[in-house]
């Protein structure tokens, strides 16, 4: 009998922060005393009034399909985003609008990639970024931004990783998993090499711009480097700063023919992302900010109790990151301990496993983003709560010999 799974599905592994999370909420059912920080998601709501616009829309009849990859007028709202936010100018046929930033990425690399195409993936990364690659048919190319340098891709080291196959570079900044963002320097001097390599092209993950933390200047690549525009595409969403994680609405500006390829993968895949929820979208592009700035200060305080009480945890060295509200705090000083169960932390997998076993603390190994021997914690929840969790983490850390 022949096998049910393709062979592209094949290459493909299930995403490892969605694991943990659904983990965590079973344990959590079966009694136990959980406390999760696996999930990328602000706790905060969604503001009143961007719920009072899809109400509006509900009770309007706007309830209808729209264009495949989004109605006028939200294309208008982030035209206007892109332009005043981040200096870039896009006309509506410029823009691209997908049920959720993850459909943006694939239906850029599915409308690209072929067999053999190569697609740059600074490590640590986004779980789903390589995978997606798979699932395209392309082949990510993995690169290592070192903890010594703040978790960001030197030049050379990109350099040294394109070939006349390489199709993308993916850049995240604010990342997930790390928080790491790049300067306008760092961004300059990455524009710099791809300027030399005409053959590839730049998908920039903006998703966490409105979170950074003191003085940091947020800017993105097209904009710091103007002669890369042409080929980048520059991705955003109303995910994580306007807490509309299940609305899902992600967004894309870039040049028009990639837009007419992506909107040709989304008539025949998605169509058009939720009519409400793109009501919604044009309220918090167009309405009031001000509610970014208390939520962002909130952020990082947050950042700087788990910052601070990571690194009084035995073994454990954590990065105080830029922006977005991960950490990706190192255990190098616990490998070859053990558990007073008699179990031997040999990598983070075994570490993050026993800890949520020991102190029901659910966090993401650091073998999910490409880069051991690390775990990631999300603190986008309150602050009793990410003290609570960092205590049962030092008690977890303390109990090793």
């Amino acid at each position: 009998m022949s096998t049910l799974q393709s062979a592209a599905l094949a290459r493909v592994k299930p995403s490892a922060t969605i694991a943990v999370s659904a983990k965590a909420r079973a344990l959590a059912a079966a009694g136990r005393d959980i406390i999760g920080l696996g999930a990328g998601e602000p706790d905060f709501d969604t503001p009143d009034n961007i719920k009072a616009a899809a109400i509006v829309a509900i009770h309007n009849g706007e309830t209808k399909y729209t264009d495949a990859d989004g109605m006028p007028a939200l294309k208008k709202a982030i035209c206007a985003k892109f332009a005043r936010e981040n200096g870039l100018t896009y006309d509506v046929s410029q823009i691209h609008v997908a049920p959720g930033g993850k459909p943006v990425i694939f239906n850029a690399l599915v409308a690209t990639l072929n067999p053999g195409d190569e697609v740059i993936v600074p490590a640590p990364y986004w779980v789903s970024y390589p995978d997606m690659t798979l699932l395209a048919g392309g082949e990510p190319v993995f690169v290592t931004g070192e903890e010594v340098d703040g978790f960001k891709l030197r030049p050379e080291v990109l350099e040294a990783a394109i070939t006349p196959k390489t199709k993308w570079l993916i850049l995240n900044s604010p990342s997930n998993p790390t928080g790491a963002a790049y300067t306008r320097a760092e961004l300059q001097a990455l524009a710099d090499v791809l300027l030399r390599h005409p053959q590839v092209w730049i998908l920039t993950d903006d998703m966490y711009e409105h979170l950074t933390f003191g003085d940091f200047e947020y800017t993105t690549i097209a904009q710091v480097e103007p002669k890369l525009y042409d080929r980048t595409l520059t991705v955003n969403g109303v995910s994580k700063a306007y807490a509309m994680t299940g609305w899902r609405i992600g967004y894309a500006g870039g040049p028009k023919a990639l837009i007419d390829l992506m909107r040709k993968v989304a008539s025949q895949t998605t169509s058009n992302p939720t009519s409400i929820s793109q009501f919604a979208a044009v309220e918090a592009l167009n309405g009031t900010q001000e509610f970014l700035a208390p939520r962002k200060e909130a952020f990082e305080k947050r950042r700087d109790l788990v910052v601070s009480m990571l690194n009084q945890a035995s073994g454990i060295t954590c990065l105080t990151p830029e922006g977005a509200f991960y950490v990706y705090p190192s255990i190098a000083g616990l490998i070859g301990k053990t558990t007073p169960s008699g179990v031997t932390i040999t990598d983070d997998e075994v570490f993050t496993s026993e800890l949520l076993e020991a102190e029901g603390v659910a966090v993401v190994q650091g073998a999910a983003f490409g880069l051991s021997p690390y775990f990631r914690i999300s603190y986008a929840t309150s602050e009793a709560i990410l003290e609570e969790a960092c205590s049962r983490i030092q008690r977890f850390a303390a109990s090793l010999s």
